[in-house]
């Protein structure tokens, strides 16, 4: 036994924490498979969701590191969701260990049935199909337009050699430009990280695409920042606080990295709306589950 656990308990733990870390790269829902896990463990639901909390951080770390391509020439804008993540993440930390146990645990069922409608829903995979659209458009039309100057400049072509040409590469619009109800929808999304976050990524995404803010690639890294943030802040509040059970945590987070690493292989071979509709079902029993068990 380490802290009240059996070995196999852990290692039950630890390939939860593979699934998770699968599901979140899979369909951005990570917390439907590691929370519940938890829970049947035994744990506490406002203690199980701390030790959530803290056991995908690394994800979250793991993802904004892959995504420094993305992420490059957006300082400002990158500083400023990491900021208003980790103050959301605070003020959603709070609000889940100040307020009665019995208020999470009456909103936990919900929580979860909303986060596996938004699954169903597929916001990211339809703006990665208009992503893939207005990138297939722009590249036709830069075709257009070298096949229209190529036989004044094949002259020049035969004694230069050129560079092929590429289109532009589509910017992240200036943070001016934002729209007001941007920051109180990223703020939102934050506070929301910290209190529960199943689906929170998706959730920043559908606000950032909204908002027009830039392409599919570019708002899918800076939605990972903003729970980045959230995680990191309300995880050290839960700490602080002594609401994390440690060995659950550990081995979650050692799962969850596995499952992040390997997903990116095995998904490819699997069709994504069976890997969707998996998770939406899986929420939705669950939901049933918590709630007769709640009501």
């Amino acid at each position: 036994m380490i802290a009240g656990f059996s070995i196999t308990s852990l290692l039950l733990i630890l390939l939860a924490g593979i699934g998770a870390g699968f599901v979140g790269y899979a369909v951005g829902a990570s917390s439907l498979v590691s929370y519940p896990a938890l829970l049947a463990f035994g744990i506490p639901p406002v203690l199980a969701n701390a030790s959530n909390t803290v056991g995908v951080v690394g994800t979250g770390i793991g993802g904004v590191m892959g995504a420094r391509k993305e992420l490059k020439g957006q300082a400002v804008r990158s500083i400023t969701y990491v900021v208003i993540g980790a103050f959301g993440g605070v003020a959603g930390a709070f609000l889940l260990l100040k307020l009665d146990p019995s208020v999470f645990e009456f909103a936990a069922p919900m929580l979860i049935l909303l986060s596996s409608l938004i699954i169903a829903i597929n916001p990211r995979g339809r703006m990665q199909a208009k992503q893939a659209a207005a990138d297939a458009t722009a590249q036709l039309k830069h075709i257009e337009a070298t096949e229209a100057t190529e036989a004044t400049e094949a002259a020049k072509r035969a004694t230069t050699p050129t560079a092929p040409h590429r289109p532009p590469e589509q910017l992240v619009q200036p943070m001016s430009q934002d729209s007001w109800w941007v920051w109180l929808g990223v703020a939102a999304v934050a506070i929301y990280s910290g209190y529960f976050g199943a689906g929170a990524g998706t959730l920043a995404l559908a606000v950032l695409d909204a908002a027009k803010i830039g392409p599919f690639h570019k708002i899918n890294a800076l939605k990972t920042l903003i729970g980045t943030g959230a995680n990191i802040s309300a995880s050290v509040v839960f700490i602080i606080q002594g609401a994390v059970d440690w060995p659950a945590a550990i081995m979650l987070c050692i799962g969850c990295f596995i499952g992040g690493y390997i997903a990116p292989s095995i998904t490819r071979k699997i069709p994504a709306n069976i890997m969707r509709a998996a998770a939406v079902i899986a929420g939705i029993i669950l939901t049933i589950d918590l709630g007769l068990k709640t009501y």
